[in-house]
């Protein structure tokens, strides 16, 4: 698969307007995860790591193009029972504002998903591990969500932490109809760029790795149709029911 067949192009994606508005921020909010939080996460998956000692993580989205984390080493794996979706919303800060909602891509249930696995560097497992707890969790949370999974590889199944979504979390948005989820791709932006630049960031990295995922395939050609026929109506009637479940 070439980059040259995709629909979603980098100049359909200069197209989408730059952040403007009021984002959403972390800084301020009561409900942030602490370092208490996360060390105590990081021990409670540590203490069911395999028997060998590593530690790997499931990387499915952007982890695989920008990790911020060490790695020792990398491999190609799939997991069954797991998915990619843009099911995580509405996102109002990093890709989105409370105007121009995102939604993030997030590893839900059903089907299989190939991806990538990392090794942590055996001399840093907890402090890395760390590094991705206060990513991918910066809020506080009810129910430690990380778990093992069997992801297989050529090499045999290896272990890995994944992180899938919370079902339960009211930022969980099950049955989206696939315009609305076009429209917010084609639309959102906020302070660290575009949803349909993390969209193309994504498929071209997994396509560098060989990995070809029919969901992202179907969304980033919607995406660019949408694009293509230029900026929404301020009276959109998709965009308002987003902005407005983003406010609520």
């Amino acid at each position: 698969m070439s980059e040259n067949l995709m629909s979603l192009t980098p100049e359909l994606v200069a197209r989408v307007p730059p952040f403007e508005g009021t984002s959403g921020r972390l800084a301020g909010r009561t409900d942030r995860a602490t370092e208490t939080d996360w060390a105590a996460a990081a021990d409670t998956l540590l203490a069911d790591a395999p028997d060998t000692g590593e530690v790997w993580i499931f990387a499915y989205g952007s982890l695989i193009w920008n990790p911020e984390f060490e790695v020792a080493e990398e491999r190609l794996g799939t997991i069954q029972g797991w998915q990619r979706s843009f099911c995580q919303g509405w996102v109002r800060l990093y890709r989105g504002t409370p105007e121009r909602p995102g939604l993030m891509l997030a590893l839900d249930h059903g089907g299989s998903c190939q991806g990538l696995i990392f090794r942590l560097p055996s001399d840093a497992i907890r402090d890395n591990l760390l590094k991705i707890l206060r990513r991918e969790m910066p809020l506080k949370w009810t129910r430690l969500l990380p778990r093992w999974v069997t992801v297989e590889t050529g090499d045999g199944p290896v272990r890995a932490i994944a992180f899938p979504v919370d079902r339960e979390s009211d930022h969980y948005l099950a049955g989206l109809e696939t315009a609305l989820v076009v429209e917010a791709l084609a639309t959102a932006a906020g302070e660290r760029g575009s949803m349909a630049e993390y969209l193309y960031n994504t498929i071209t990295h997994l396509a560098g790795h060989g990995i070809h995922d029919s969901y992202l395939w179907e969304m980033q050609e919607l995406v660019a149709r949408r694009i293509a026929e230029g900026p929404p109506h301020p009276s959109d009637q998709l965009l308002a029911e987003a902005a407005e479940a983003a406010r609520d």
